[in-house]
């Protein structure tokens, strides 16, 4: 990697940071919260071109590295950021990976949950699709939905546009869209790809390890604050050695869970598994025990609406579930150790 490399990434990341505090505030969030479509927010994210992160320089992205669009999603989760950035760059590097154009506006993958698969089929020199997705992220909202479909001992991305689509409603414990979608149409695209299922949910987790990472970081610093500001019986509960306890742990688990996520994007850049499941695993089990500390210490404000503590902790606990729950991860971890045998655990365990 270059210093320019370097600039751009940093410059990225400055923008991201910038462009969340202008137009993500708690009226926002709140207005998300309710349902409302984020526009100015995902306007703005657009216009400084970040759903591009992942898209090759050729095919009109940044041409970045691999961590350094990841780390987007870094900023993103310190913001509460409620607009499918995540998927909509996952979707664009799919896209552009396979030689299709990546059409405007928001976009979204599938599917994100095993088992689950389409039906492709000629139909006189068409594409047509059928079949059930479940738990998409922003379907309803996406102009797009990237979709692995498997073909002839291999897979095909097959671009859906809303027309072959019909969205159910649903979402998740942030209220961000997790939507039912039925798929009975034509494809507007498809080309084959390398790319299968499992590597999908591979990065989409590492994602979420990004989110998570950023999501706890602000949590920190937004509890750190509360505890030396709140005063009790005197002095500020900051100064009690039950709470300075508690935010020692919370400040270790963040600390691990920003780990977890630079292991992560480093083994998207690698082609790797293994330590994308350790992260996804790591920083799961970090966000639930950041999550409990924080209204620990914020008592009963932190549980109102009006505060803005929920909005970080209700994303903590659905993005540790999403594209693969602690437990998934850790028994993949866990078939791969056993495979290896008593032996070689110690060399698979420093070799990640």
């Amino acid at each position: 990697m270059t210093e320019t490399d370097a600039g751009i990434g940093v410059m990225l990341r400055e923008t991201a940071d910038r462009v969340s505090r202008d137009h993500c505030g708690a009226a926002a969030l709140r207005d998300a919260d309710q349902g409302t479509w984020p526009a100015a927010i995902w306007a703005a994210v657009t216009e400084a071109g970040l759903p591009n992160a992942l898209v090759p320089e050729a095919a009109g992205g940044f041409g970045v590295t691999i961590q350094d669009a990841l780390s987007l999603l870094r900023v993103a989760g310190f913001h509460a950021l409620p607009v499918p950035l995540a998927e909509t760059m996952l979707a664009g590097w799919l896209l552009a990976e396979a030689g299709l154009a990546i059409p405007d506006g928001a976009l979204t993958v599938g599917p994100v949950r095993p088992g689950e698969a389409l039906a492709l089929r000629a139909d006189g020199g068409r594409w047509h699709v059928s079949g059930t997705l479940t738990r998409i992220p922003w379907a309803g909202q996406a102009a797009g939905l990237a979709a692995l479909v498997p073909h002839d001992g291999g897979y095909r991305v097959v671009l859906l546009t809303p027309d072959a689509l019909t969205v159910e409603a649903g979402e998740n414990v942030a209220r961000e869209p997790r939507n039912t979608v039925r798929v009975d149409g034509i494809a507007a695209a498809v080309a084959p790809t390398r790319r299968d299922p499992a590597w999908l949910r591979a990065v989409g987790a590492a994602m979420r390890t990004q989110q998570i990472a950023g999501a706890m970081t602000r949590l920190t610093e937004m509890t750190t604050e509360y505890a030396q500001g709140r005063v009790q019986f005197g002095r500020p509960i900051g100064k009690f050695q039950a709470v300075q306890q508690n935010l020692a742990v919370l400040a270790g688990q963040t600390a691990a869970s920003v780990a977890a996520a630079d292991i992560a994007a480093e083994a998207v850049a690698a082609g790797t598994v293994l330590s994308i499941a350790a992260g996804k695993a790591r920083a799961g089990e970090a966000a639930g025990i950041g999550a409990s500390i924080a209204h620990q210490v914020h008592g009963a404000i932190g549980f109102t609406f009006e505060h803005s503590l929920h909005f970080l902790t209700r994303r903590l606990w659905s993005w540790r579930d999403e594209f693969g729950k602690d437990a998934e991860w850790n028994a993949l971890l866990g078939r791969h150790m056993a495979k290896a045998g008593a032996d070689q655990v110690w060399a698979e365990m420093t070799a990640a």
